[in-house]
């Protein structure tokens, strides 16, 4: 029994040295490209989301409407577009990212657009509060809580039509062609370049 208890004392200290061992020398997973540990989503997500239901607000102190849904849509536009893209302009980026950001104008289930089937409790904690190891920063020292309820309610109610104002903020920016800048309008008083 004592050789036992020897053995198992042993292979307990073992496992953490084994362990510090494989992620000084060893190659663990942390490039975008890594495949990821076995069950690695499954380990985050359930504390972010029992988290998230422990913490997120259960009233909503903005009112939805066209003034919220522009204001938030200026916001987004400046502060979320880059990663989350815009309703005709999925991001380049976030299929390069580690978990990808999610496209929140994209339809991922009928009638569900981005995050529009979550309480918006949970998407106001996640801007207020952002999710470490996601490239989702904390808005909390950027924008006020009536910024991050605007954003949160606009997103919310991303599966329903917007009014025109708010459409407009959120057009993806003129495309250019093969012909290159010709394609953006040129500012007042420039000169047109000459034909080759």
């Amino acid at each position: 029994m004592k050789k036992f208890l020897l053995g198992f004392l042993v292979a307990l200290l073992l496992v953490p040295v084994a362990v510090l061992v494989y992620f000084k020398y060893g190659n663990p997973p942390v490039a975008v490209a890594d495949q990821p540990f076995p069950m690695e989503r499954q380990i985050v997500q359930i504390p972010l989301h029992a988290r998230i239901d422990r913490q997120m607000p259960q009233v909503v102190p903005v009112e939805a409407n066209e003034a919220t849904f522009e204001a938030g849509a200026h916001l987004y536009r400046q502060n979320c577009a880059f990663c989350h893209g815009l309703p005709a302009q999925p991001s380049l980026l976030a299929p390069h990212m580690y978990p990808s950001a999610p496209q929140l104008w994209k339809e991922h289930r009928p009638g569900v657009v981005g995050v529009s089937d979550d309480p918006p409790g949970m998407t106001y904690w996640k801007v207020d509060n952002g999710i470490r190891l996601t490239g989702m920063p904390a808005f909390n020292k950027i924008l006020t809580k009536t910024q991050m309820w605007q954003v949160t309610l606009l997103l919310a109610n991303a599966a329903k039509p917007m009014p025109t104002s708010v459409q407009s903020v959120l057009q993806p920016p003129l495309a250019l062609d093969a012909a290159g800048p010709a394609a953006v309008p040129a500012p007042p008083g420039a000169t047109k370049p000459k034909a080759k």
